[in-house]
């Protein structure tokens, strides 16, 4: 008989819980029991008992055989024509009675019926569980579909001897995939460049102290000038704007919905007709307000946030008597669009309501400490809730409405300017704990858990990102339903979109709650089935991918990302000739990936060069002592060396310039300009510049590990758009991709 060891053990391989993981330092970590059973338990899976873990190994051993049919199944389009099996409980001579009833419906609700019995039934397996036996029933189509959802709805009946006539039913999705994303047609055989910018950092002499979605619309119409091919955004998802917690871009209380922070308020037809609103943005007191965070350095979210819905409550208020009420066309446009987002806008938008009523009345900011009867989105007092906010609720919705109105804009002045990419936009990897997705979607999200990343050079305890993972088995369960809508929401609009952390699509690192990050364990994730979906989001919204591949992603996940024509993302800091620290030359990058310096949790080209991100970090106590202090400061003075000596190799810079680093202590212009022609001479087909390394910014936009004792998310770039428009740099750059493009 098996310990109750060896039964977590085999039931932790079948949930796919990586018993063991290496480490950066070559450490192995073998996957603690304790683990292992925490995450069983978050999983919603009954181990406390022997009897209970054997059950469950049995349940997902068997689970196909009971389930009576798969709930979803997802196939490439090249598979076709499609088969699904059932799995019946069918005595001995069933088979003879047996009469199956099938159909497929598209998307448009046209649907195939199919009818089979007698030596039209194909019975492919048998097998006999607890007593009973079952049989395998495939069900064949007869012919090939397009890429799509599909609905399978079977019925089935026979007599049987000891209870007479017998019936069973499912239903299951299919999901018809394509091989590859999507490619531009101008990307085939060719590439582009574009430039990167912290929407929320941008200065300009109108916004409120925080850039916004007209200053997005005025820096396409810029860069399109320069024959740019794409604008680059941090993710717009929303998220508390509280500090310090709420305000990174990457820590959404949901990734499905937007950041009202950046609407243009001027640019809303309500704020311009509502007397009240005029009124409010006309009081000396508000418009010094505005001044002073125009000038300030740091973005106060906080205040920008209070500001803006003070005045979009009343803008609200003349929309919901003008046009909500009397059936305008901006209201009827506004109501088309809460009809097509459907039940997870109607979530959203009850979650934030709620919280602001138990914030007002009971000073709650955490769904977690909600009383009982608001935990669960399902409970009377919820329904009861809703009848009675509805306005509060509407107001909500609204304000999706208004975002999704002026990303449109910016879309369609894209489509004018015919951009081969367009706005390319981040997903950030996964939400919070106390955010709406994990509010509204408690049934895929497993409780007492947290992701993360094993132990590293400033981690030596491992990393907790504080995001609790979605239960591989039940988003299957739910024929990935959440994720499809997580992808496809953020497609829109967007022509190109960025996978955060990647890896994550083919395996996670769990922490359970209570335990140092360092005890967590890798659970894989269904990576076959999730790039399929991708894929299928990607070509019908003419989105490109690129999937953030950095870290300790295998080769075998990089080799299916470029199967799928995911781009790979590639950095000029990581990009070395290793073990040996050179930087890769040009020609070996790969032609599929987006190529760039640096990103947002990396130090600035200037601060690089300077060393200002090791002072910072040394300032902030990141360092477990002075040797890792001085071996940074070494390899730093290294790689300065070694880059000028790239520049050199390939002829960007002359033989005769300085090799020696200290003779070069600055990032000049024309150097910034160098380094960016080493990358447009890879056949990268797309090359990101970052705005805050042309400009010469100093600090890096985060600091991971940090929560509080660094502005992080907060930092403003130094001049205006219009100021930056005028740069001739921004034009020096054009024309040196120009060249390399020939």
């Amino acid at each position: 008989m098996q310990t109750d060891e060896a039964l977590i053990n085999e039931l932790s391989d079948i949930c796919g819980i990586i018993p063991e993981y290496w480490d950066i330092f070559g450490t192995l970590h073998i996957t603690s029991l304790e683990t292992k059973k925490a995450i069983l338990r978050s999983m919603g899976l009954k181990i406390d008992f022997p009897e209970g873990v054997s059950n469950e190994i049995i349940f997902h051993k068997l689970g196909a055989w009971k389930r009576f049919m798969e709930p979803v199944t997802v196939i490439s389009v090249t598979e076709q024509p499609l088969k699904l099996s059932i799995y019946i409980p069918a005595p001995e001579g069933a088979e003879r009675s047996l009469s199956v009833a099938w159909s497929i419906e598209d998307e448009q609700g046209i649907k195939h019926a199919f009818v089979l019995s007698g030596d039209g039934i194909t019975i492919s397996d048998r097998q006999w569980i607890d007593g009973s036996r079952y049989i395998k029933v495939d069900l064949n189509d007869r012919c090939s579909r397009d890429i799509g959802y599909y609905t399978a709805e079977v019925s089935c009946d026979y007599t049987a001897d000891d209870a007479g006539l017998r019936n069973h039913s499912g239903t299951s999705k299919v999901i018809i995939a394509p091989d590859r994303a999507y490619m531009p047609p101008e990307l085939a055989a060719g590439k582009t460049w574009g430039l990167s910018v912290n929407l929320y950092s941008v200065r300009s002499s109108r916004n409120w102290g925080i850039g916004d979605l007209t200053d997005l619309k005025q820096t396409v119409t810029w860069i399109a000038g320069l024959d740019g091919g794409f604008v680059g955004i941090n993710p717009l998802h929303a998220t508390t704007n509280c500090r310090p917690y709420g305000v990174s871009p990457y820590s959404p209380i949901s990734r499905l919905y937007r950041n009202f922070i950046y609407l243009d308020i001027s640019g809303i037809p309500e704020v311009m007709e509502s007397g009240k609103a005029q009124s409010i943005l006309a009081s000396e007191g508000f418009k010094q307000s505005l001044n002073d965070l125009r000038d300030q350095d740091l973005i106060d979210y906080d205040q920008i946030a209070v500001m803006k819905e003070m005045v979009l409550r009343q803008a609200f208020d003349l929309f919901y008597e003008k046009h909500y009420k009397s059936d305008s066309r901006r209201g009827t446009d506004f109501e088309r669009f809460v009809a097509e987002e459907g039940e997870m806008l109607e979530s959203f938008s009850l979650f934030l309501a709620l919280r602001d009523y138990l914030l007002h009345e009971q000073k709650l900011r955490c769904w977690l400490e909600w009383p009982a009867e608001y935990m669960s989105p399902l409970t009377d007092a919820i329904q009861s809730f809703k009848k009675e906010h509805d306005d509060l609720i509407l107001f909500y919705k609204y304000i999706q409405w208004l975002i999704d109105c002026q990303l449109k804009e910016v879309a369609q002045q894209i489509s004018r300017l015919a951009m081969p990419v367009g706005l390319y936009h981040d997903l950030a990897f996964g939400s919070v704990a106390d955010g709406s997705d994990a509010w509204n979607y408690q049934n895929i999200v497993a409780a007492g858990i947290e992701v993360g990343a094993p132990p590293d050079d400033f981690n030596p305890d491992g990393q907790n990102w504080g995001f609790p993972p979605l239960i591989p088995e039940r988003i299957r369960e739910t024929g990935y339903d959440f994720f499809i809508q997580t992808i496809r929401k953020n497609m829109k609009y967007f022509g190109a979109l960025r996978i955060d952390h990647a890896l994550g699509m083919f395996r996670l690192f769990w922490i359970p709650r209570g335990l140092a990050a360092k005890e967590g364990a890798y659970v894989t994730y269904p990576s076959e089935d999730l790039l399929r979906i991708i894929s299928l989001e990607s070509v019908r919204n003419k989105t490109m991918v690129i999937a953030e591949d950095l870290g300790t992603i295998t080769g075998d996940a990089r080799s299916k990302l470029s199967r799928f024509n995911m781009l790979s993302y590639r950095l000029l800091y990581f990009e070395r000739n290793y073990p040996d620290p050179s930087f890769t030359t040009p020609d070996r990058y790969p032609a599929t990936a987006l190529c760039a310096i640096t990103t947002h949790d990396l130090p600035t080209l200037h601060g690089y060069w300077t060393g200002k991100d090791i002072e910072v970090k040394r300032e902030l106590g990141m360092y477990q002592d002075d040797i890792m202090l001085q071996r940074h400061l070494n390899d730093r003075a290294r790689d300065r060396f070694l880059i000028l000596d790239a520049l050199k190799s390939q002829g960007i810079i002359p033989n005769d310039a300085p090799s020696d680093p200290a003779m070069v202590p600055d990032m000049s212009r024309e150097l910034c300009i160098a380094l960016y022609e080493y990358l447009a001479r890879t056949p990268c087909k797309l090359l990101s510049v970052s705005l805050d390394d042309v400009i010469g910014t100093l600090n890096q936009q985060n600091m991971p590990g940090i929560l509080d004792t660094y502005p992080s998310w907060r930092h403003k770039i130094s001049r205006t758009l219009d100021q930056l428009s005028a740069d001739e740099i921004f034009s020096a750059l054009a024309e040196m991709f120009r060249k390399n493009d020939r």
